[in-house]
């Protein structure tokens, strides 16, 4: 498995913070920038157009009309244009030297003056005034008073922006704001020239170079980001010491006690911190404090109770065991008597359960058979079990009809019985010569008979009440007679009520099939069937009751 890189806390916090800055300082590196540009703009286009203005103002316009249509009758007489792409070229200074007359001329150099003057006491890059020839869209230079003049003639393409005054010469250029590889940035602005008549004979323009305002705003965005990016170290420094000391250096505290408490089985590592930062970390170290303390406390009460626990589990093995060797257990029993064949089973839900079998010779010609089955689970139900079982047999050793005998057990059972606990029992006492019997059945399951060379079934019949439920309680009994041959099978509801996975009780149709599987097989055999059937149809559903079954095979007196 690859190992991740992991990056510390404080490395994160610095490059977030960092990143903040920096984000922070872009944005507003960009925005005094573009604020301070707009304004710097507005304010050099208002310098730009009144300087236009007062280029305009301050030359003669009827001056100015002579020289440019002299310059008009020039440009028109020439026969090849020259094009502004041979400006430079023999051609150009050809055609450039048939306007050197117009230097001549006593208003260029009235004019010439005027612009000069303006052009250095102010501080412009340029000012000069040009006429736009309304058929080709060009601008022929009439005076230039820069210190880098245009003669007169020279003629430019007319800029895109200043095609408006074609339809409106009263409108002038408005300012407008070029970067070239020439002159760099510029603001230019145009204003109309009027002759004695009113009428616009040129234009003033005006050129202010905004190159060093240019350089200036660059400066200062170098300058922002330079300072931006030493108050980001010199945050980034504070902030990490006060990260390092105010979360991270607890933080690792926190996470060296973790690992110590776990690696070492340090039990007191987190009662040991001092960590004090009067936040969050501060509530988390309090929190993992009184986690150790309840750990502690929880491990020494789950010791006490595993210990109890096992105490208690050795104790109810002992009692399983024996409740084991209360119930008969080895088979065959009464190896001398030949008259009939015995098996029984109890399997208990928990350790120790509340249903019983039992089966004694009364006499030489009488057989007792018990199938109990006490209310409520665990030892409770074992020790009641326990008393009943011993009440039953005893008085059934002392003579009587089952109906009396479960009398008996009845008003002792009643005694002092606060738990409310009662048995239901199914008693039989069979003379095994003749195979006559008297059964009582207090509130107990129906036993299942198959006669000589039948299947078995339900024998129905009514019941009494459970034993247990209230004192002075006649019983119920009745006769029944086994032949040769004939199977009895008495069980407890933990056989019919056994339950699978989907809450399905196993049921009585179920029990039948299963005793009919094999309904001459020996009476060992048939427990088993029935208890293969019922684990085959519970399947990996918890066991939920006692499951407690008796076999009887008659096999007559001899």
């Amino acid at each position: 498995m690859k190992k991740t890189r992991k990056m510390s806390l404080g490395f994160k916090s610095v490059v977030i913070v960092l990143l903040m800055i920096a984000l922070l300082g872009s944005i507003l590196g960009t925005i005094t920038a573009i604020v301070f540009g707009m304004t710097t703009d507005t304010e050099y286009e208002n310098k730009v157009t009144d300087m236009a203005h007062t280029v305009a103002v301050s030359v003669d316009g009827d001056a100015i009309k002579i020289m440019r249509d002299h310059i008009l009758d020039i440009y028109d007489s020439v026969d090849e244009k020259v094009g502004s792409e041979k400006m430079g070229t023999p051609e150009f200074d050809s055609y450039i030297a048939n306007f050197e007359e117009v230097k001549d001329m006593p208003e260029f150099s009235s004019e010439l003056k005027k612009l000069q003057l303006l052009n250095s006491a102010n501080d412009v890059e340029s000012v000069y005034i040009i006429y736009v020839h309304p058929k080709d869209k060009i601008t022929l230079y009439v005076v230039d008073g820069s210190d880098d003049a245009c003669n007169p003639g020279t003629f430019d393409p007319l800029y895109e922006v200043n095609y408006g005054v074609l339809e409106d010469p009263e409108r002038g250029f408005p300012a407008y704001i070029t970067n070239t590889p020439e002159y760099g940035w510029l603001v230019s602005a145009a204003y109309p020239i009027h002759d004695s008549e009113g009428n616009v004979v040129a234009y003033g323009i005006a050129d202010i170079s905004m190159n060093k305002i240019k350089a200036k705003i660059i400066a200062f965005r170098i300058l922002m980001t330079v300072v931006t990016i030493i108050i980001g170290v010199i945050l980034a420094t504070v902030y990490i010491l006060a990260i390092k000391r105010a979360v991270v250096q607890p933080i690792n505290k926190l996470s060296d006690a973790a690992i110590s408490y776990i690696q070492d089985n340090n039990e007191n590592v987190f009662s040991e911190l001092d960590i004090t930062t009067g936040d969050e970390i501060e509530n988390l170290s309090n929190a993992m404090k009184k986690m150790e303390g309840d750990i502690k406390e929880y491990i020494a009460n789950l010791t006490a109770v595993t210990a109890e626990k096992e105490r208690i589990g050795a104790e109810l093995n002992v009692a399983t065991k024996i409740q084991a060797d209360m119930l008969p257990r080895i088979f065959p029993v009464f190896t001398g008597k030949k008259e009939y064949e015995l098996f029984a089973s109890m399997n208990p839900a928990k350790e120790v359960g509340g249903d019983f079998y039992d089966f004694f010779i009364i006499d030489n010609d009488h057989l007792g058979l018990v199938v109990a089955d006490v209310s409520g689970k665990g030892v409770p139900a074992a020790l009641f079990m326990v008393i009943a079982k011993t009440l039953i047999k005893n008085r059934a050793l002392m003579g009587g009809t089952p109906a009396e005998i479960l009398a008996y057990a009845n008003n002792q059972l009643c005694e002092g019985n606060d738990a409310e606990l009662f048995v239901t029992v199914w008693l039989a006492i069979i003379d095994v010569k003749t195979g006559k019997g008297i059964a009582a059945n207090a509130g107990h399951e129906h036993p299942a008979i198959k006669r000589a060379g039948g299947e078995f079934e339900l024998s129905i019949y009514k019941h009494s009440v459970a034993v247990a439920t209230m004192e002075g309680v006649k019983f119920r009994e009745h006769e029944f007679e086994l032949h040769p041959g004939d199977t009895l099978f008495c069980y407890t509801d933990g056989v019919t009520e056994a339950t699978d996975a989907n809450n399905v009780l196993f049921g009585n149709d179920r029990l039948l099939a299963a005793l009919n599987k094999e309904p001459d097989a020996s009476a060992e055999q048939i427990c088993k069937n029935v208890k293969r059937s019922i684990d085959a149809f519970v399947g990996d559903a918890p066991q939920f009751d006692d499951i407690t079954m008796l076999c009887v095979m008659y096999k007559g007196g001899l």
